[in-house]
């Protein structure tokens, strides 16, 4: 595989910050540019970052002197430097899209972290193990832009890249209906605890627009590329509640969920431990070798996150058991800016890249 030239929009952000370290030493992309507000244009990486670096591994050193360009006003010349884009921005929606359009009908390819195209039917919304083939679609979004090599593909909200993975193999046996209460950690709202000291000790029970997105976007996920768009599956009946806690990174979701043949808890556990996806079967380079690991002890999934690459990449599920009224329910746990953004994109990004989207 041939290195690739990569930029990164939004990159003081937490998202971007992520992707930095990722990136660090991929061996098929290379940071070669950064972007974002016109506050930050003109400054070296590390002036434009200042005190907000978050990540528990120091700024790489080919980055702190990076000159950071104009995301808006620097299209042109971000799109003609590099191979494609990451971008995950703190816009308006409706900026967002038009700015990724934007980069798109440039000829530059766009991985979005961003929501903004998440439901424009002929965008892929991908977790690559789960649904790789949406990636069909972008020929006829191409079409549209009027584009030879720009597309945008978007990442799934991270709140649902926990429990969407665990009820994937367990689809053929006809899921009825699902709940999933997800804990989520502050970073998916961009935060430390530096930088939002309220939320020491303390719960909040409702997070903007999430709940909505939970339950609609694992619909497309399961969806079918038909006449140049993806068409929503119609079912399970999802239903979600969104709260944050006082973590600094992963999001744990309790799952409850019926069946129209309802396995067994060894069918189950059978289905988790051999299920491979797409990214398993091409070894990519971002793609944990086993990606649902289910744990025993009451007390899990308590995994270290932060550990290694590998496992932040991986869900980790527990406490399988029988309820009263669904059939089953589950604990499972992901890292939200990991698994959930930025290593869900540059994932998605191996998979296109391996499958000649960026060629």
């Amino acid at each position: 595989m041939k290195q690739f030239h990569v930029g990164i929009i939004g990159a003081t952000g937490m998202v971007g910050q992520r992707f930095i370290s990722l990136l660090e030493n991929h061996p098929w992309f290379k940071v070669t540019l950064l972007a974002a507000s016109s506050r930050s244009a003109g400054k070296t990486y590390a002036e434009a970052v200042g005190t907000r670096w978050a990540m528990k591994t120091p700024i790489p050193k080919n980055i702190k002197e990076m000159v950071m360009l104009d995301a808006t006003a620097d299209i042109k010349t971000i799109a003609s430097s590099v191979d494609f884009v990451f971008c995950a921005v703190d816009m308006k929606k409706d900026e967002i899209k038009a700015l990724e359009e934007m980069y798109a009908k440039a000829e530059c390819p766009v991985i979005s972290n961003n929501s903004a195209h998440r439901f424009t039917p002929d965008v892929p919304m991908m977790i690559p193990e789960i649904n790789a083939d949406h990636a069909e679609v972008i020929k006829a979004q191409r079409k549209r832009l009027g584009t030879k090599r720009g597309f945008i593909a978007v990442k799934s909200n991270c709140s649902l890249q926990s429990y969407v993975p665990a009820l994937h193999p367990l689809m053929e046996y006809g899921i009825t209906k699902t709940l999933a209460c997800t804990y989520q950690a502050i970073s998916g709202a961009g935060k430390t605890f530096e930088t939002w000291p309220e939320m020491i000790d303390n719960v909040i029970p409702y997070i903007g627009g999430e709940e909505e997105k939970s339950e609609k976007e694992p619909l497309k996920i399961w969806g079918e590329v038909k006449n140049g768009e993806i068409v929503p599956a119609t079912s399970p009946a999802i239903t979600t509640q969104c709260i944050r806690v006082p973590v600094s990174d992963g999001h744990l979701a309790a799952v409850f969920v019926s069946f129209d043949k309802k396995p067994t808890i060894d069918e189950i556990k059978a289905k988790w431990a051999a299920f491979k996806g797409e990214p398993q079967e091409l070894n990519l380079p971002s793609a944990p070798k086993q990606f649902l690991h289910y744990f025993e002890e009451n007390d899990r999934p308590q995994t270290r996150l932060d550990r290694d690459l590998e496992n932040a990449m991986a869900i980790s599920l527990g406490r399988l058991r029988e309820d009263s009224q669904y059939d089953y329910k589950f604990v499972c746990l992901s890292h939200n800016t990991v698994r959930g953004a930025a290593g869900g994109g540059v994932l998605m990004a191996e998979l296109l890249a391996a499958k000649g989207y960026f060629d």
